[in-house]
């Protein structure tokens, strides 16, 4: 699995991505830190690629349906939390292998202690 971490995340993300077995690429990485939701989206398609964001605009199925994309992972946590917490939460997650081979075409929201899975 390779995830695109939009820039809403903390810097450390993809490297604690990578400490799971995935491959990130952090958006900051490839010059779209200050890029616009569709053309963010439109690069994670491209690339085939699972996005992951603190960005509720990627919630929306209607802008912006599952079934189009190879992944969406929004983390719905405070502005407040910690970096730590954040990853976390991410870590958490995203360690648990039935939920990221099942997240081709779904979306998943995800909490402090809770995950909400939208399927295609």
């Amino acid at each position: 699995m390779h995830f695109l971490v939009d820039a809403s995340l903390p810097r450390a993300t993809a490297t604690s991505l990578s400490k799971l077995g995935y491959e990130a690429t952090d958006v900051r990485d490839v010059g779209m830190g200050r890029s616009s939701d569709e053309d963010i989206a439109a690069y994670a398609k491209a690339k085939r690629l699972a996005l992951l964001t603190r960005d509720f605009d990627f919630s929306d199925v209607r802008n912006y349906p599952p079934s189009a994309f190879f992944g969406i992972v929004v983390i719905d946590l405070p502005s407040w939390t910690s970096v730590d917490a954040v990853l976390d939460v991410i870590n958490e997650a995203l360690s648990q292998p039935d939920l990221v081979n099942q997240l081709s075409g779904s979306l998943l929201i995800v909490e402090a202690g809770r995950i909400r899975h939208r399927y295609r």
